[in-house]
Parts: structure tokens; C-alpha cells; sequence
């Protein structure tokens, strides 16, 4: 288990960005950054954020190359309504980083972290609208075919919820099988400073590119190396048991008995939208494609991620 050396919770006043278009958060808003123990050898990095009485609680999942921080803005306009958490996965920000032989980080595990996280943070799962994008979209489903009482919805996107290697990015598509997967790991972590700084724009054309925010962007960039595993091995660590999982979906989707909506980047370069076309067709889930939007629609377009929630889609 990790330990830090930081307070347990640190607050901050919230107020809405200006890109949301809302004015100032209630007075008794507040954002909590801390930690919580979700097992004996597992310590995330959560961030919870709200005022009294919620009409619910929203918990969003991040992807690859994340922190809990990029959903900062975002909860900060929907914390006068909902209760709002987010957390880092293993390997990411500056949640556990155990060693492989004793977690596997593989999307499986995952799940079985988000099951653990929603018990040891008592929330109520009548009231619970997972938000899931990317890595966290997997994880999200498995843990929900587990117990489908999960959350009251799950929304996900931009994800490869199937084995289609054609609807994948080459990179994605290397990860999947030896020996590329080992070439593409040294890769990235060569190339640590490129992927932060571009892997959210990449493909999108000049108009449409976007800068992070430069707090988000620093959390992204602190929290790549930590301990002996970083964000690029977790990913690596991912994907080797990713083929698997999704295989273990496919044969049980007939079984995923908890409301699923579907939103999707009309322009992800990383995974192509006829792989949410498809997962929404047999799943009969409703699907929203976002024109002109990339891989990371909460980051690029976040109104449109408060709308979702908000059910105004």
C-alpha cells in the first residue's frame, strides 16, 4: 500500500468554469481531493465533490493517460445538484501501484476495484450513474455483470468493448499481442512528454484542437512515474489480459441486465465509432454520437458530458 505524506482530504471552494457556462457554485459546494482504502493492499486517490441534499450521485471513471483531474470542471458545475466522485485507477495519479505478480491490472481487476470503491465510499448504488470512458468503460460493465445492481445507469464511450482490432488505433492494436505489446510499452514510455501533450488532440483537425488545463496537465505529467509501475505499464499491464475480458463480455452479454447509454466521439482516432455502433445495437442501448468531437469528449466538448448526466441529450 502507498503512503503518503499529504493531509487525508484537502477542500476547495468550488466555482464554474466559464467554459460551462454557469455561474458561481453554491456557497456550500466544496471539492474534496484525499484517499481511501478500498482493500488491505489498495489506496486510491479519490476526489468527492458536492452540497446537501443530491438528487444523486455520479462517480466518472478515467482512461489512458489520466488522473481523477479531469473531471475537476466538471464536477465543479455539477456539484450543487449530484454528489460527484472520481478516483485514479491503480497506476494512474497517485492511487497503489502494486507489483503485477500480485495485480494484474487487466480490466477484470479493475472492476473488481470499482466494486470495492463504491462499498468502501457508501454509496447508495439506487442513486449511482457510473460515467466511464475509455479504460474505465470495461471495467465498468464487468463489474456490472457481477452485480447488477451495481448503479442505477452506466453511461460509456470510446471504448473497445469487443475484440476488433480493425476499429482500433495501430498502437492498441500492437498492445494486443507479444512481441509488439513489449516494443510498444518501451515506446510510450520514451515518448512520456508527447502522448500528454498530444494524445487528447491528435486527429482532430486545427479548428477542433484544445489545450488541458495547465493543472490538469501537470497532475497528468506527476502522475505518470510512481514507484516502480508507471501509467504506460498499467496500460501495457491492461491490455496483455485485455483480449480476454472483452471475450468474457461478448459471450455474456445477454446477461448485462443494468441500463447502459452509449456516447461516442463522431472523430475518435483511437477506437472507431462503429464500435460503439455496434456495442449499442446489441446491446439496445441508446446511443449519442458527438459531431466533430474526439476520443475525449469530457476534455474537448465537457458541456456535453454535464448534458449527458443531466439527461438534457
Amino acid at each position: 500500500m502507498l503512503k503518503y505524506s499529504m493531509p487525508l482530504f484537502f477542500s476547495i471552494a468550488l466555482s464554474a468554469p466559464a467554459t460551462l457556462g454557469a455561474g458561481p457554485a453554491s456557497a456550500a459546494s466544496r471539492l474534496e481531493i484525499g484517499y481511501i482504502d478500498v482493500t488491505p493492499d489498495i489506496t486510491l486517490r479519490r476526489m468527492v465533490a458536492g452540497s446537501g441534499n443530491p438528487k444523486g450521485t455520479i462517480l466518472f471513471l478515467h482512461g489512458f493517460p489520466e488522473t481523477l483531474l479531469v473531471w475537476k470542471d466538471i464536477a465543479t458545475k455539477l456539484a450543487d445538484d449530484y454528489e460527484v466522485h472520481a478516483m485514479d485507477w491503480p497506476g494512474y495519479g497517485l492511487s497503489s501501484r502494486p507489483a503485477s505478480t500480485n495485480f494484474s491490472y487487466s480490466p477484470m481487476d479493475y472492476a473488481d476495484v470499482l466494486r470495492a470503491y463504491v462499498k468502501a465510499a457508501g454509496i447508495d448504488r439506487s442513486k449511482l450513474t457510473i460515467y466511464a470512458t475509455d479504460i474505465g468503460s470495461l471495467p465498468a460493465l464487468l463489474a456490472a455483470l457481477n452485480e447488477p445492481d451495481l448503479a442505477r445507469e452506466i453511461i460509456v464511450g470510446d471504448f473497445a468493448p469487443f475484440d476488433r482490432p480493425s476499429y482500433m488505433y495501430e498502437t492498441l492494436q500492437n498492445l494486443k499481442n507479444e512481441p509488439a505489446a513489449t516494443k510498444t510499452r518501451a515506446y510510450m514510455n520514451e515518448t512520456r512528454a508527447e502522448i500528454l501533450a498530444n494524445a487528447y488532440r491528435r486527429g482532430l483537425p486545427a479548428e477542433e484542437q484544445f489545450d488541458l488545463p495547465p493543472d490538469v496537465l501537470k497532475d497528468m505529467t506527476e502522475g505518470w512515474s510512481q514507484g516502480d509501475i508507471t501509467s504506460a505499464d498499467a496500460f501495457y499491464h491492461y491490455y496483455s489480459h485485455f483480449t480476454r475480458d472483452q471475450h468474457y463480455l461478448e459471450a455474456h452479454l445477454a446477461d448485462l441486465k443494468t441500463p447502459v447509454k452509449v456516447v461516442w466521439g463522431e472523430n475518435d482516432l483511437y477506437i472507431k465509432k462503429a464500435m460503439g455502433e455496434e456495442f449499442a445495437r446489441r446491446t439496445g442501448a441508446p446511443l449519442t454520437i458527438l459531431p466533430g468531437v474526439g476520443h475525449y469528449p469530457h476534455l474537448q466538448t465537457p458541456q456535453d458530458t454535464v448534458a449527458e448526466i443531466r439527461g438534457e441529450n
